[in-house]
C-alpha cells in the first residue's frame, strides 16, 4: 500500500508560528524529513516510534542534494508510510516544493501541500518592520538572493524589479548583499534607501542590522553578519524604531532549557514564551504510579484509614494529583477526611487542592517541609495520626521530626519519579555552540537526571559543558544538589514557585541586556 506525503511549511522559526494543520501532520507522521530552518522543538511533537531524517543544507555543505531528497520522499511513501516533509517558512516560497510534488505525482503518490508562514513577512514583522504600509509602500516583491551574481542577473530583471514595488524582500542574500545593493543603485534606487537584515528572525538568535544601500555592505562586513537572514529594502525599514517590539520583551534572545516532566512543564514553558524567551523542552523525569508492589499496597492500606487521621500534609502538586488518582482507583470518598486538618506546602499545592474543592490551611514563610512544623508544631499533640501523601524520592526530614515529637506518621507513596531523556542531537549541538543560555531546575531529581542523560549522550563532564549557561534553581535544596553536581548556581528563586523562578530569569536578562 502506498503512503502519503505532506509537504509542510514549518514557519519562520518560532515553533508557535506553525499552522494547526502543519502540527497535526507532524503528530501523525511515520517519518519526518526536515531541514535546517525548521525549529527542532517541533520534532518533540512526533508520535512515539516515528522516524526523523535530517536533510538540511548549510552554506558550507549540502547534507543531501535536492534530487536525492525528492527520491527519498518517493521511496519512503512507497513503503506505505505517512511522510512529512518539514520545510522552514512556506514550502512554495523558494522551497522547491514543485520539484518534490512533481516526482510524487509521477509515481502516483498522493500528497498535500500545507502552507506555512513565510519568513519574507514574519521575520521583518518580528523586527518591527511591516513590509507594507498605507502611507509608504502598497506593494511587495519577494526575490531570491541566494544565487551567484551571474545567476541573479539571469533570474532577476533588475531594471523592472528595482522600482516595481514599494518594498523589496530578498531571501538568503547575505553573502551577495554588496552586489544586490550595487545593482539596485545602478537601476535607480537612491543610495540612501533604508535596508535591514534580520538574522534568525523569530528565534532566540534574532539579530537586526540596519543601514542604507550605500553602506550596508560595509556594515555587514564589520559586524561579521552571517546567514540565514532576510533582507528588506525600502522606506518601511524606518518604521522599526517605532514598532520594534520583540527586543523589548523581558526574555528576548534567551533560550532556556526546561527539564521538568512534560506533564508539568507547560506552565513554565508558557511563561517563558509569553515573556519573549525560547523554551527548549528536555524532560529528564516522568511521574508515574508506583511500580513497587510493596509501596502500592502500603499506600492503599493508608488510604483505607482516612477517617483516622488528624493531619494531612501535602508537600507537592504531584502529591495532590496522585492522591486523588488513588482515591478514584480505590473508590474512596474524600469526605472520610472530615476529621483531619489539611495543610499544603506552597501556593501551587494549595491551588491544586482548591481546584478539587479543598481549602487547605495557609502555610506561612518558606515553601519547604520545615515550614510545616514551624507553623503547626505547637498544635500537634503526641499520639495524633498524620498522613503524608508523597513521592518515592521525598525527603525524610518531616516524618522524622514528627515522630521525634510523638506523632504517628503514615507515609503513603503516591507516585514514583523515573528518569527519562531521549537522545537529542539538537540539544547536544546547542550546548556545544553555547545556544543554551539558561537551565532551569525545579527539583533535585531534575538535576541528577539531566546530568545522567547528558552523560548517556556522550558528554563526559556535563558541569563543564553547561558552564556557559546560567543555572536557575527553584529552591535551596535543588541548588544544593546542583552545586554538589559541580554546577555553578547563579539564579535562585526567592520563593519555591514557578512565578519566582521566572522573575529570577527576567532579572538576570535585565542585568545582562545591552544598554
Amino acid at each position: 500500500m502506498t503512503g502519503k506525503v505532506y509537504l509542510v511549511g514549518a514557519g519562520p522559526g518560532d515553533a508557535r508560528l506553525i499552522t494547526l494543520k502543519g502540527m497535526d501532520c507532524i503528530e501523525k507522521g511515520d517519518v519526518i524529513v526536515y531541514d535546517r530552518l525548521a525549529n527542532p522543538s517541533l520534532l518533540k511533537r512526533m508520535k512515539h516510534g516515528a522516524e526523523k531524517v535530517y536533510v538540511g543544507k548549510r552554506p558550507d555543505r549540502h547534507t543531501m542534494k535536492q534530487e536525492e531528497i525528492n527520491q527519498l520522499l518517493v521511496d519512503l511513501a512507497l513503503t506505505g508510510k505517512t511522510v512529512v516533509r518539514l520545510k522552514g517558512g512556506d514550502p512554495t516560497i523558494f522551497g522547491r516544493v514543485g520539484e518534490e510534488a512533481e516526482l510524487l505525482r509521477k509515481h502516483g503518490i498522493p500528497y498535500e501541500i500545507v502552507p506555512g508562514i513565510t519568513a519574507a513577512i514574519s521575520v521583518p514583522a518580528y523586527a518591527g518592520i511591516p513590509v507594507t504600509h498605507r502611507d509608504i509602500a502598497s506593494s511587495l516583491s519577494i526575490i531570491t538572493g541566494h544565487e551567484s551574481p551571474e545567476k541573479l542577473d539571469q533570474s532577476i530583471n533588475w531594471e523592472k524589479v528595482t522600482n516595481a514595488t514599494g518594498t523589496l524582500v530578498f531571501m538568503m542574500g547575505v553573502a551577495k548583499i554588496g552586489y544586490i545593493s550595487k545593482q539596485l543603485i545602478t537601476y535607480g534606487k537612491s543610495p540612501d534607501t533604508p535596508v535591514a537584515l534580520v538574522r534568525w528572525g523569530t528565534r532566540a538568535e534574532q539579530d537586526t542590522l540596519t543601514g542604507t544601500l550605500a553602506d550596508i555592505e560595509e556594515k555587514v562586513r564589520e559586524a561579521n553578519f552571517q546567514p540565514p537572514a532576510v533582507i528588506v529594502v525600502g522606506e518601511v525599514v524606518n518604521q522599526r524604531e517605532q514598532l520594534k517590539w520583540a527586543e523589548s520583551m523581558p526574555l528576548f534572545g534567551k533560550r532556556i532549557l526546561v527539564t521538568r516532566a512534560r506533564s508539568q512543564a507547560s506552565e513554565l514553558v508558557n511563561r517563558i514564551e509569553d515573556l519573549g524567551g525560547e523554551p527548549y523542552e528536555f524532560p529528564v523525569i516522568e511521574v508515574v504510579m508506583p511500580r513497587n508492589e510493596v509501596d502500592l499496597l502500603q499506600s492503599h492500606t493508608a488510604l483505607g484509614c482516612l477517617a483516622e487521621y488528624d493531619w494531612v500534609f501535602f508537600t507537592s502538586v504531584n502529591g495532590v494529583e496522585y492522591f486523588f488518582k488513588h482515591l478514584e482507583k480505590l473508590g474512596q470518598d474524600i469526605r472520610s477526611l472530615h476529621k483531619a486538618r489539611i495543610a499544603a506546602v506552597g501556593p501551587a499545592t494549595k491551588e491544586a487542592l482548591r481546584l478539587r474543592g479543598i481549602v487547605a490551611e495557609e502555610l506561612p514563610g518558606s515553601y519547604q517541609a520545615e515550614g510545616m512544623f514551624e507553623a503547626y508544631g505547637d498544635e500537634m499533640v503526641a499520639g495524633q495520626q498524620v498522613l503524608l501523601p508523597r513521592g518515592d524520592l521525598a525527603r525524610t526530614w518531616l516524618p522524622g521530626v514528627l515522630r521525634e515529637n510523638g506523632l504517628s506518621v503514615t507515609e503513603a507513596v503516591m507516585y514514583e519519579t523515573v528518569p527519562t531523556g531521549e537522545e537529542d542531537d539538537e540539544l547536544l549541538k546547542l550546548i556545544e555552540e553555547g545556544g543554551i543560555h539558561a537551565v532551569t531546575f525545579t527539583s533535585s531529581s531534575t538535576v541528577t537526571n539531566l546530568i545522567g542523560a547528558l552523560k548517556r549522550m556522550g558528554i563526559s563532564d556535563p558541569a563543564q559543558a553547561l558552564s556557559g549557561a546560567e543555572i536557575a534553581c527553584i529552591g535551596p535544596l535543588t541548588a544544593k544538589t546542583a552545586e554538589e553536581a559541580g554546577l555553578n548556581v547563579t539564579l535562585l528563586a526567592e520563593e519555591a514557585t514557578i512565578d519566582s523562578l521566572v522573575e529570577a530569569l527576567c532579572q538576570w536578562k535585565a542585568r545582562t541586556s545591552k544598554v
